[in-house]
């Protein structure tokens, strides 16, 4: 394995998790939940069925067996009528209250359905990070966890290269602000380029860990006077993304470019509404703590974790399937997402 690449599989009971890291950094984190709609993960084909046309939206809503419909963009030169059946292909999974986005392949036959599950956790690794063997056990389980704190932070500080990263989704754009304390004996020019390289470097590194799109605008060290060499560092920052798409850098040192979806975003994956862990991460992450535990201690003959009455109503067939060694124990006395692990 290169020393600059890691790969980690993490299968825990309701729930697959895959982390890469390069560098020293984590540039991506996958999660497939168990009852996730299979028919709406990234790659998955369908055979679905047009039930509404919406001029307005230059598009259609497309039913393919899922809690909600898909929407199919209306295709160039193509025409799209209410009750067509087509197979389809996700672009684009749910997010924000928003159904899959779909592409057509050709024509369908039957009911809407499922005909072909997305890509696996495992082989989207494999995908992303060629010939890389996946790290499995106690150590992805660790990374998984890293992997999910980073992705959650809103605020990451790099001190070396003396800048303070924010990296802020709303409803209408994804804000990136990067700010920079001056380096003693640097020349300012040159500081200020080297926090800006590294500034969108570690920007782009975390939209896609977050699995981010849409509109971004990213307010860089200093002002516009070096907007040619700004515009540059930012489309370097973001070759890896072939369907980014840059505008000018603004006199304010401003820049907007816009990204595709893809991936559900991971705070949508694993907050709730109120942008707290929800009830159902809370349980998963108690399981994955308990095989955690079961991994490091083979001896003991029990291993039990105690969590809240909701969190257990949920963890308790899923820890079921990690042997008779692992118990799941309700305790209307530990707050939500304070579970603790217990030995015998």
């Amino acid at each position: 394995m290169s020393d600059a690449v890691e790969v980690f599989l993490d299968e825990t009971p309701g729930e697959t998790r895959g982390a890469i890291m390069r560098d020293g950094h984590y540039t991506h984190l996958l999660i497939h939940r168990e009852d996730d709609a299979a028919q709406t993960r990234l790659g998955a084909r369908s055979v679905g069925r047009v039930i509404e046309v919406n001029p307005g939206l230059r598009g259609a809503f497309v039913d393919i067996a899922a809690p909600t419909a898909a929407f199919l963009p209306f295709p160039k030169n193509d025409r799209i009528t209410q009750g067509q059946r087509m197979e389809v292909v996700v672009t684009a999974e749910p997010r924000a209250g928003k159904g899959a986005v779909v592409r057509r392949l050709g024509v369908g036959e039957g009911t809407p359905r499922l005909i072909q599950p997305a890509p696996s956790i495992a082989e989207q690794l494999r995908d992303l990070a060629p010939g890389e063997e996946s790290i499995t056990g106690i150590a992805a389980i660790d990374a998984v966890i890293e992997a999910e704190e980073e992705a959650l932070a809103q605020s990451i500080s790099f001190t070396s290269h003396g800048i303070d990263l924010a990296v802020e989704r709303t409803r209408a754009l994804v804000a990136v602000d990067i700010d920079f304390t001056s380096t003693p004996g640097r020349d300012p020019k040159q500081a200020r380029a080297v926090a800006n390289r590294e500034g969108l470097k570690q920007a782009a590194r975390l939209i896609g860990l977050r699995n981010w799109g849409g509109l971004v605008v990213i307010d860089m060290v200093g002002d516009g006077q070096d907007a040619e060499a700004q515009s540059k560092v930012a489309r370097a920052a973001f070759d890896h993304e072939p369907q980014a798409v840059f505008g000018p850098v603004s006199r304010f040192g401003l820049l907007q470019m816009s990204l595709p979806w893809r991936r559900t975003p991971i705070e949508d994956l694993l907050l709730d509404a109120g942008r707290r862990p929800s009830v159902q991460t809370r349980a998963i992450s108690v399981v994955r703590a308990l095989r955690r535990q079961l991994l490091v201690d083979t001896l003991s003959p029990r291993i039990t974790a105690r969590c809240s009455p909701d969190e257990a109503l949920i963890a308790h067939p899923l820890a079921a399937r990690l042997g008779p060694r692992a118990v799941i124990q309700a305790d209307a006395a530990i707050p939500p997402g304070r579970g603790r692990i217990e030995e015998g």
